[in-house]
């Protein structure tokens, strides 16, 4: 059994995985749709993020980045699913999805700064 600095580790490596398959299959669904743009912002934001997700997963460490690499993967998930329930359903999840993931992906970016800037991702 590992620690929970190594569970948080094969979590972010996992979902940097399927946001990197989901950034290339809506990449190509794109491709072939007639109003690609979610399908697009979907793209680009999960191509984006899934390897900065398996950077922190992998060589992150640190309860700095791995809370930074928390927030970046819960707002990626909730902006993509928001972006694909409109795409396929023509709703919203919740009023306000988006945005929310949307501030929770900048909180990440900005705690990944932060450590940065602190040399905060040493194994504290």
């Amino acid at each position: 059994m590992g620690t929970i600095q190594d569970l948080s580790a094969r979590m972010l490596v996992a979902l940097g995985g399927v946001f990197g398959a989901v950034g290339v299959a809506s990449a190509a669904m794109a491709s072939h749709g007639t109003d690609p743009r979610n399908l697009a912002a979907i793209s680009v934001i999960c191509l984006a993020h899934g390897p900065a997700l398996l950077a922190l997963g992998l060589a992150g460490r640190g309860r700095g980045l791995f809370a930074a690499g928390g927030a970046l993967s819960i707002g990626t998930l909730l902006f993509v699913a928001d972006l694909l329930a409109r795409e396929r359903f023509g709703w919203s999840l919740f009023p306000g999805a988006a945005p929310l993931g949307g501030g929770l992906m900048l909180l990440g970016w900005g705690g990944v700064a932060l450590c940065g800037a602190l040399n905060k991702f040493g194994r504290n």
